[in-house]
C-alpha cells in the first residue's frame, strides 16, 4: 500500500461538499428508478386530437414499399409520401405543452415521419432539396424548441424515448422493457441495434450513481474519503468493462450487412453527404441554421458525463502526454461538442452542472498519489471500450461501405446508391453524425489516452 498524501486545508481541492445543490432530479435524471436518461415510465400514446401523426407513423412502418422485397415502381410513383403525409393537418402543440412526456412522444413521432419522408422520396425527384410540409415541420420546430433540442431524430428518439413495458403490471427493469417500439426497417437487427443502445444507457445508471456518491462526500482530502474514492473508481473500471462487453455482443445480434444497407440509411439527415438534398422547412427556418445531422451514438449523455467525469479533452485545448498527433489534429475536434446540442436540453444542463463542479477528478488524481491508480485504471477502461469501438465501427461501417454491394431490388435502391456515390466522392466512411469516422473515433481514443496522470 503506497503512502497517502493528505491535502493540507487550504489546497483548492480541500473542499467541503456544497450545501443546497441541484440534484439530479432537477435534470430529469432518474436515479431513484433506476432509469437515468430514460423517462420513468413509458411514453403514452398522443391524445386523439394528434391521432393524425400517430396514424402516419403506424401507416409509414407499415408500407411493404420500404422493406426489402417489396416493389421500388410504387416509391417512385409517390405513393406512400402522398398517401401517408400530403393529407397531414397542421396542429397546434398548445395542448402538449404542460407534459412533458407528451411533448417527447410528439418529438419522437414527428422526427421518425420527417425522417421516413425524406428518404422515400426518389433523387430525381428532389432536385438538389427536400421540402419538409409545414404539417411536420411547424410542430415539430416547435416542439424542439420548448425541449431545447434540435429538430431532427436522435438518439433520444431512438433509445431514450423507443421503449414499452412487456408487462405494465410488472415493474419497470430491462427484463420487462421491450426497445424499438418505433422502426424504420421493421428488423430484428434494428430493435437489436436498439436494444444494445439502451443496455449501455441502463448500465450507465450505476454511473450516475457513482459520480453523485463522489459529489456527495463531505470532502476529498481526508483517509475515509480518499478511500472512498478508490473503491467508486473500482466499481467504475467494473461498469465500463460491462458496457464495452454489451458493445462487444452486438456482432452475435445485428447483421453487420442488413444495418449497413436497411437501418443505418433512415438515420442520415440534412446534407449528409455530397449527393445528399438539402432539408428545406416549409415556412421554417434555413437549415443551414439548425442542427440537423440525424441520431448518433455521440449523443449518449451518459457516456458524457463519464467523460466529463474523468476530464477527457477531445477539443485538445490542455497540454497533455503524449502530443497529438496530425491525424488526431485533423479529426473534428468539435464533434462530441457539437453533439450535445442534439440532447434534451435538461439532460444538457446536468452535463453542464457536472462539468462546473468544484472538485475536478484529475485534478484531485494528480495531487492526490493515493488515487492517480485507480484514476488510470478508469480511463485505461474507457480507452479500452474506445478500441472496441473503432472495431465495431469498422465491421459496421468502413468494411461495408469498402466491400458490400447493394442488395438486388431493395426498395430503398435510391437512397443505397446516394450512399455509394458519396464514398465514391470522398474515398471516406462518414458517421451518423456526419463526422469522418475513423479518424474520429482514433481521435476520441487517443484524447481519452492521454487524460492519464503520471504515477
Amino acid at each position: 500500500m503506497y503512502p497517502i498524501d493528505l491535502l493540507s486545508p487550504s489546497h483548492p481541492l480541500h473542499k467541503q461538499a456544497p450545501g443546497a445543490q441541484p440534484t439530479p432530479a432537477d435534470f430529469e435524471v432518474n436515479l431513484q428508478s433506476n432509469t437515468g436518461f430514460l423517462p420513468e415510465k413509458p411514453i403514452p400514446r398522443l391524445p386523439e386530437a394528434y391521432s393524425p401523426w400517430e396514424d402516419a407513423l403506424t401507416r409509414a412502418q407499415k408500407v411493404p414499399d420500404l422493406k426489402c422485397g417489396g416493389s421500388v415502381d410504387l416509391i417512385c410513383e409517390g405513393g406512400m409520401t402522398a398517401y401517408i403525409f400530403t393529407q397531414l393537418p397542421v396542429i397546434s402543440i398548445n395542448d402538449l405543452k404542460a407534459d412533458k412526456q407528451l411533448l417527447r412522444r410528439a418529438h419522437k413521432v414527428l422526427a421518425f415521419l420527417v425522417h421516413f419522408y425524406v428518404h422515400s422520396i426518389p433523387p430525381d425527384q428532389t432536385a438538389g432539396s427536400v421540402l419538409i410540409p409545414r404539417s411536420l415541420a411547424t410542430p415539430l420546430l416547435q416542439v424542439s424548441e420548448v425541449l431545447r433540442m434540435a429538430p431532427v431524430l436522435t438518439f433520444a428518439d431512438t433509445v431514450l424515448w423507443n421503449w414499452d413495458l412487456v408487462n405494465p403490471e410488472l415493474p419497470v427493469t430491462i427484463e420487462n422493457m421491450r426497445f424499438g417500439v418505433e422502426l424504420f426497417s421493421g428488423t430484428e437487427d434494428e430493435r437489436n441495434f436498439w436494444f444494445g443502445n439502451a443496455k449501455v444507457e441502463l448500465l450507465g445508471v450505476e454511473m450516475l450513481h457513482l459520480f453523485n456518491e463522489y459529489h456527495s462526500l463531505p470532502n476529498v482530502s481526508d483517509f475515509a474519503s480518499v478511500c472512498k474514492i478508490n473503491r467508486l473508481l473500482t466499481r467504475l473500471v467494473a461498469i465500463v468493462d460491462r458496457v464495452e462487453e454489451t458493445l462487444m455482443s452486438m456482432r452475435d445480434l445485428v447483421d453487420p450487412s442488413t444495418f449497413y444497407w436497411q437501418v443505418r440509411p433512415w438515420f442520415n439527415g440534412n446534407a449528409s453527404g455530397p449527393s445528399s438534398p438539402t432539408w428545406v422547412f416549409e415556412d421554417g427556418p434555413d437549415a443551414s441554421t439548425l442542427d440537423l445531422s440525424g441520431p448518433s451514438a455521440g449523443q449518449s449523455s451518459v457516456m458524457h458525463a463519464l467523460d466529463i467525469f474523468l476530464d477527457i479533452d477531445f477539443k485538445l485545448q490542455q497540454r497533455r502526454y503524449p502530443a497529438p498527433s496530425e491525424a488526431n489534429k485533423r479529426s473534428d475536434l468539435g464533434f462530441m461538442e457539437r453533439m450535445r446540442r442534439y440532447m434534451p436540453g435538461a439532460h444538457r444542463d446536468y452535463l453542464s452542472h457536472l462539468a462546473n463542479t468544484n472538485r475536478p477528478l484529475r485534478e484531485l488524481a494528480k495531487s492526490t498519489p493515493a488515487v492517480k491508480e485507480s484514476y488510470n485504471a478508469a480511463v485505461s477502461a474507457v480507452r479500452k471500450f474506445r478500441d472496441s469501438h473503432i472495431r465495431i465501427a469498422c465491421l459496421y461501417v468502413v468494411s461495408m461501405a469498402r466491400s458490400t454491394a447493394i442488395p438486388v431490388g431493395c426498395p430503398v435502391f435510391a437512397m443505397m446508391q446516394r450512399m455509394e456515390r458519396q464514398q465514391k466522392q470522398t474515398g471516406r466512411s462518414t458517421g451518423t453524425g456526419g463526422n469522418e469516422l475513423s479518424l474520429l473515433l482514433k481521435s476520441n481514443r487517443d484524447a481519452t489516452a492521454r487524460a492519464a496522470v503520471k504515477v
